[in-house]
């Protein structure tokens, strides 16, 4: 990114000729730039110094030369659609593009760097990962939770890795990003490259985080089954909780796609649960009007309003560990309702575990595929300590530090949209 001149994302030089055969006008240059700004008033802001991202895609002249050359990846996290299908992309792309001839899949994280886990290391052949895609999950295994950054490049070296692909979220890029300081401070030429995992599609510069989409197509069929059974009844409420720890993405565009929610309640705008012009309030008076309703939650939601008891639980990477909304807003609706004798029935859906571990949809699968193949356009032209990000429909390099310096949360416009669409009252959102 302009403005980064002090930070060298390049390992060097890059002496040998891509062995991808295609025309000039196929390659790309580091002076492919790509404009942050996407309106003109946003360019106008910034006047003769607008940021840009450095393109991704492939060089004509790379660093590597892929037949000394052996890759490494690790997926890191919770579960999402799609992670399948980046392994694939990483493996088919260094095998046949590139003829990279070694490349290894470290089990369970980064804890597969580790001392205790690099015995589990595994081959990747496209011929072990060629049908992993229709599967959930991932081959290689997950794990949360910190590992001590020298083993992980002692691991590195041992295996005469060159090129690491680190698919992950927000913690994950962050030990990425460990990595690369501790390979540069040793003076080794290991490329390490980001490949941006977080269904809840908090993660900034990538327009749309790969399972989001798949995410989203899942939580619509859940919504659409708790519309059913609130319809079903007299004064029947239909409550689903979706993903969501820090941003409503998936609840917010679940509900648009739906059209069939009531009621979204999310991390980014804090409500009022009792009183006059509480959500309670609200909610009594949408079933004595209209018999029935739809709540979609996301689990970051309402997290101020439930107990707090002594000092929050942490999990591996260090996330506090919510309290569950949905069953926190089930007993208060049904003891709200029953104090003021008003016949009701609720359903309650969690789908969060089977949304998560599906294989991915058409769209996510392509866009896994193309995310697979710029980190290693990326890896095998010697760029490290960034990741692949998408931005103004072109994909880019985004510095590792910048990509994990803030979480996206929704936006006002859609965040309006969200309003429009449900009909709500804003009258239990505070400031």
């Amino acid at each position: 990114m302009t403005g980064s001149q002090d930070m060298n994302f390049n390992l060097g030089p890059c002496p040998f000729p891509s062995p991808l055969k295609k025309a000039q006008e196929f390659f790309v240059t580091d002076d492919d730039q790509v404009l942050l700004a996407s309106t003109l008033r946003e360019l106008g802001a910034a006047g003769s110094d607008a940021p840009t991202f450095e393109m991704a895609g492939p060089r004509e002249k790379i660093f590597f030369d892929p037949r000394k050359t052996r890759g490494g990846i690790v997926t890191c996290g919770g579960l999402c659609p799609g992670i399948n299908d980046v392994i694939r992309s990483l493996v088919m792309t260094l095998s046949y593009a590139y003829g990279v001839p070694k490349i290894l899949g470290f089990r369970y994280g980064y804890r597969g760097l580790s001392s205790a886990g690099k015995g589990s290391a595994l081959e990747l052949t496209p011929e072990k990962v060629k049908n992993i895609h229709e599967d959930g999950g991932t081959l290689l295994g997950s794990s949360r939770g910190p590992q001590d950054v020298w083993e992980m490049v002692d691991t590195l070296v041992e295996f005469g890795v060159n090129l690491l692909f680190a698919v992950g979220g927000d913690g994950t890029l962050k030990g990425a990003s460990a990595i690369a300081e501790e390979i540069a401070r040793r003076g080794l030429e290991i490329a390490v490259i980001g490949i941006p995992k977080t269904i809840d599609n908090d993660l900034e510069w990538v327009t749309q985080s790969f399972g989001f989409n798949t995410a989203v197509e899942e939580a619509r069929k859940a919504i659409t089954a708790a519309h059913a059974e609130a319809i079903g009844a007299l004064n029947g409420i239909g409550l689903v909780k979706l993903m969501g720890r820090h941003a409503g993405s998936i609840a917010a565009q679940a509900v648009l796609a739906s059209g069939d929610a009531n009621f979204c309640l999310v991390p980014e705008v804090p409500f009022r649960l009792e009183g006059k012009g509480g959500f309670l309030q609200a909610l009594e008076e949408r079933l004595r009007h209209k018999r029935h309703a739809v709540i979609v939650v996301a689990e970051g939601a309402g997290q101020d309003l439930m107990e707090k008891s002594g000092e929050r639980q942490r999990d591996a990477s260090g996330n506090v560990r919510l309290k569950d909304i949905g069953d926190f807003l089930q007993e208060h609706i049904v003891r709200f309702l029953k104090e003021r004798k008003l016949e009701m029935t609720l359903k309650y859906i969690d789908p969060s575990y089977i949304i998560r571990s599906l294989p991915a949809n058409a769209f996510d699968s392509g866009f896994c595929l193309v995310l697979g193949q710029q980190a290693v356009h990326a890896a095998m032209a010697g760029k490290t300590q960034i990741m692949i990000g998408h931005w103004n429909r072109h994909f880019t390099h985004v510095p590792l530090e910048m990509a994990t310096k803030r979480r996206r949360q929704l936006d006002e416009k859609t965040w309006q949209r969200v309003l429009e669409a449900t009909g709500q009252p804003t009258s239990f959102f505070t400031d």
